[in-house]
């Protein structure tokens, strides 16, 4: 897109969800998740292009893919004059791993100014809240926190082959793992064992063990198979609800975690696809913060790149 050309706007029957009075001129916000990347173009702080590419996260992607992806979305959202550029991804865990990505974006808003971070702290932002932890229940999970003095801490975010406890690829997995166990106990197969099978396209439980460990499969592939596990839950199945329930105990385990590192009582924020969208895993997670004493609890209300204009507006 030339700098000549506009962005194109929102559709006139979607209001965005929030409006932070920050910063003027040109701002892009990025949110980089497991999944897609989510751009918004806001202008004197609103939302004036909101798009989606694919997933820009080296963690899941190639770095070629990642290109293509963020190139896709700039080619949509608009490039040009662009004052700053906030970018919240997962697996930025050191400052290389953040210029790689910036590296990425700078082509296509030359002279701005490039910020990348861990992108709980969008979530955190988008929750209207400066200080507390943000929680993600994703593709991956993760948490991250900020107490009043400015102290930072993490839990999780380890990537899928160390962790990420109740993200959806966890679940993903679990649901494969209680297929094959009822496998090798000899019991038929199941309502959540069905839907897998059904979904992955093959005919036998034995099957999804080289189905699991091809290359054709991957983090996002097994991720989107949670939804059988939401479903078969809702339908009564007990094991998924009983991962539902884990997957809430150990996410609340991050939060109590980062709380405890930072000597702080809360606000907690739960974000993410899952964590925003299922309803026994915000309700597990809220009990099990509340056995804490944790009480202020929010599930996030808005997507995640509506904090960038918080954030930029934030003291450095």
């Amino acid at each position: 897109m030339t700098n000549a050309e506009k962005p194109s706007s929102l559709p006139a029957d979607q209001t965005a969800p929030s409006v932070f009075t920050g910063p003027a001129g040109v701002i892009i916000g990025l949110d980089i998740g497991g999944t897609k990347t989510h751009g918004i173009r806001f202008e004197n702080g609103v939302a004036v292009a909101d798009e989606s590419a694919g997933s820009s996260n080296v963690q899941n992607v190639s770095r070629e893919e990642a290109a293509r992806n963020i190139a896709d979305l700039f080619s949509r959202i608009g490039g040009g004059t662009v004052s700053q550029v906030y970018a919240g991804s997962g697996g930025i865990d050191t400052d290389e791993d953040a210029a790689a990505l910036a590296s990425l974006i700078q082509p296509h808003v030359p002279g701005a100014r490039v910020t990348v971070v861990h992108d709980s702290r969008l979530l955190l932002a988008a929750g209207r809240a400066s200080t507390g932890v943000a929680v993600i229940a994703g593709t991956g999970s993760a948490a991250w926190g900020r107490n009043t003095a400015g102290t930072e801490a993490r839990a999780g975010g380890w990537g899928y082959l160390l962790g990420d406890e109740g993200s959806g690829y966890w679940l993903g997995r679990e649901a494969v793992r209680h297929s094959l166990r009822r496998m090798n106990q000899g019991l038929p197969v199941d309502g959540l064992t069905a839907a897998l099978l059904q979904s992955c396209g093959v005919d036998h439980p034995n099957r999804l063990i080289a189905l699991f460990h091809s290359p054709d499969t991957g983090r996002r592939f097994w991720a989107q198979q949670a939804r059988h596990v939401v479903e078969a839950a809702a339908a009564g199945h007990p094991e998924s609800q009983a991962l539902l329930d884990q997957a809430g105990r150990d996410l609340a385990a991050l939060a109590q975690q980062v709380l405890r590192q930072l000597g702080a009582a809360g606000p907690v924020i739960l974000g993410g696809g899952l964590g925003m969208n299922v309803a026994p895993l915000q309700e597990s997670f809220r009990r099990h913060l509340g056995s804490e004493g944790v009480t202020d609890v929010r599930v996030l209300d808005q997507e995640p790149v509506f904090g960038v204009l918080q954030l930029v507006a934030e003291p450095a």
